[in-house]
């Protein structure tokens, strides 16, 4: 079998080993001491570490593309793209935008899923970011576009993807929210509170009724106050909400992540790009939802000022944790492979070094730059 001998890498249940990793029919097929049992070599430098594939559960776009161009050819871009970072499994992140649009969006993941395109990272599903969200915390949404919670809607959304939409971020303040959230959590989709005004009580509800993952945690969300702790203080003060963070130290401060750590269950933190097209391109004029976004100094914001994504990659999110925050190495690799699985439900498959899981593994050097994705036992990137 092909694979890697004396490698160090991060197993599951064993920390940063030197070990052996054997690759077969698209699973790992071997993890142990006898490297007799690789017989085709994937030879490496000898600073590096090999790790699981990077799973980014909120993206909109990278290189020009964007999920609500809604085609194959945006999504393989994105697909490319992002397995430059590590990256081998996303979802694709739609936003709040009229009906026509979102549907044609669902339609092109349907397509895209349908074709089992082998080329980059594996889109896994979609993320559906609004339009059913509060208009007191927009961000970069468009306003117009808001829409009440509808079970209608969805399932007809869902219809249109191939069920494919795995996550949904929403307001679960807004009238008929938790209907939403019942249903949605009937079906197996994970319900996240996002772009809303919602109270303590309010969130407190709404995990009654299966909500479990909270959107780019702190942004565009109600913040914590000494008399309601909101969206952020429930976030740190429920263990069962899963948080995602965009680590880039300009969406949230490094005491801000350091916070939300410390109060959070280690499977319950979750690395996010929130990226727009605008990411591996360089500074200038971008696009989000027919708004104008100007990207300069690792900022993309909207003429307002608002921020508007990322341009994230998601090995520079483990690196600021590592190197800027003190996380340990394999907390913050945690972070962006087995905890996003987890909220997934995937885990059995992919987000970590075990036999009989998917062969979803990255490279990664001293620098944290990637050297290699592998991507189903194939090689989806090379430095």
């Amino acid at each position: 079998m092909k694979g890697f001998k004396n490698i160090k890498a991060y197993v599951e249940g064993k920390g940063v080993i030197t070990t052996n990793v054997g690759i077969e029919d698209s699973k790992i097929a071997y993890v142990g001491d006898d490297a007799s049992k690789i017989s085709e070599e994937i030879k490496l430098c000898g600073d590096c570490v090999l790790v699981p594939g990077f799973i980014d559960q909120h993206i909109h776009g990278a290189a020009g593309a964007d999920a609500m161009d809604a085609s194959v050819e945006a999504l393989s871009t994105i697909a490319n793209a992002v397995a430059s970072e590590g990256t081998t499994g996303f979802l694709a992140t739609t936003m709040t935008q009229s009906p026509e649009n979102i549907s044609k969006a669902m339609n092109a993941v349907k397509e895209y899923i349908s074709a089992d395109v082998k080329e980059g990272a594996k889109v896994l599903g979609i993320h559906l970011e609004g339009p059913f969200i509060s208009v007191k915390h927009i961000g970069a949404q468009p306003l117009e576009y808001v829409a009440a919670p509808s079970i209608e809607v969805f399932d007809d959304y869902n219809e249109k993807s191939g069920n494919a939409i795995k996550i949904v971020s929403l307001a679960p303040e807004v009238e008929g929210a938790d209907e939403l959230i019942k249903h949605m959590t009937a079906k197996g989709v994970v319900a996240s509170s996002g772009h809303t005004d919602a109270g303590y009580k309010d969130i407190e509800k709404a995990i009654e009724s299966g909500l479990s993952n909270v959107t780019h945690t702190y942004n565009a969300q109600k913040g914590l106050h000494h008399r309601d702790v909101g969206v952020v203080g429930s976030a740190m003060l429920f263990d069962s909400l899963n948080c995602e963070a965009i680590c880039d130290l300009v969406h949230l401060s490094a005491p801000a992540i350091k916070l939300l750590i410390k109060n959070k269950p280690h499977d319950k933190f979750t690395l996010i790009t929130d990226s727009m097209r605008a990411k591996h391109l360089p500074d200038g004029l971008s696009e989000l939802g027919g708004q104008e976004v100007i990207v300069k100094d690792g900022e993309a914001r909207l003429r307002n000022g608002a921020l508007a994504g990322s341009i994230l990659k998601m090995n520079q999110a483990i690196k600021n944790l590592v190197l800027k925050l003190d996380v340990p190495f394999t907390d913050a690799i945690d972070y962006a492979t087995i905890n996003p699985a987890k909220n997934l439900k995937i885990d059995d498959k992919v987000g970590s070094i075990k036999q009989g899981k998917n062969a979803d593994l990255t490279v990664l050097d001293g620098e944290f730059n990637v050297l290699l994705t592998i991507r189903d036992g194939n090689v989806v990137y090379k430095k």
